[in-house]
Formats: C-alpha cells, sequence, structure tokens
C-alpha cells in the first residue's frame, strides 16, 4: 500500500490523489494514477473542469480531463502487453462504479484499497462478482 501512496503522488488531478498498483504472486506488474491522457494538458495546467462547473464529487464521472487510477492501471498493463488477469488491485481508495466494471472484466481477484469513495454501487457489483474487497488502513 505504501507503493501505491507514492504512485498516487504522481496524480495530477486538483481534487483527489489516487494511485493504482496490480501486483500477482508478490509482482508488481503495472502502476496508475489519476490524471489526463499522455500529451494533453493536465488539470494542473488548465484547471479543474469539475470545479468550474461545480460538479458533486462521486457524480458524472465523465465530465473530467483526467483517467481514473484503476483505468490507468489497466491502460499502462495493457500498453506494455502485461497479462493481469488474475492480479490483486491495491489502490489508495475503492473503485468507483466505471473502474469496478473495467476491473471485473480484466478479472481482477482482489481488491485491497486503504480509503473509502462513496460509491454503493460498486461495493453492490463487487459483491455479485465474488470479487473481495478489503479496507487496509496504514497509518
Amino acid at each position: 500500500m505504501e507503493i501505491t501512496r507514492l504512485v498516487a503522488k504522481r496524480a495530477t488531478c486538483l481534487r483527489r490523489q489516487v494511485g493504482a498498483v496490480l501486483v500477482m504472486d508478490k509482482r508488481l506488474l503495472a502502476t496508475g494514477y489519476n490524471g489526463a491522457p499522455s500529451g494533453l494538458a493536465h488539470c494542473l495546467e488548465v484547471g479543474c473542469l469539475r470545479e468550474k462547473r461545480q460538479i458533486p464529487s462521486g457524480e458524472r464521472h465523465e465530465l473530467c480531463r483526467g483517467l481514473h487510477a484503476e483505468q490507468n492501471v489497466i491502460i499502462q498493463a495493457a500498453f506494455h502487453g502485461v497479462r493481469i488477469q488474475g492480479s490483486t488491485l491495491y489502490c489508495t481508495n475503492l473503485p468507483c462504479a466505471i473502474c469496478t466494471k473495467m476491473l471485473i472484466n480484466a478479472g481482477i481477484r482482489e481488491i485491497i484499497y486503504e480509503g473509502g469513495y462513496g460509491d454503493e454501487l460498486s461495493k453492490e457489483m463487487l459483491l455479485e462478482a465474488r470479487i473481495p474487497i478489503r479496507q487496509l488502513c496504514l497509518k
């Protein structure tokens, strides 16, 4: 989880810094943090679209320049040809419903997270998919 927190420091989101790490057999497979797609201006440079439009946290995820850390960790693994089926996701936050759907389809077998995220649909889908979630509090 400490590596996940370190990855989160690279995030370029003005609202929340999130890090994600995929691990299998005690090996680090890929990392991801939240921020704008490669080559595009980051929110640090152009400001937060969600703040400008006064969109509350947890709503209207599509109205954001950035990708979530969980999306980026899946993309990074795919980009580099790394198989992630059966891996464990460590994340600073419980994934939102959109990321949860992607993680289910990517074959992630377990999710370990540090902080909560107010998305009950995410928890319901993970329960239905029989993917264990565990909150790990390291302070």
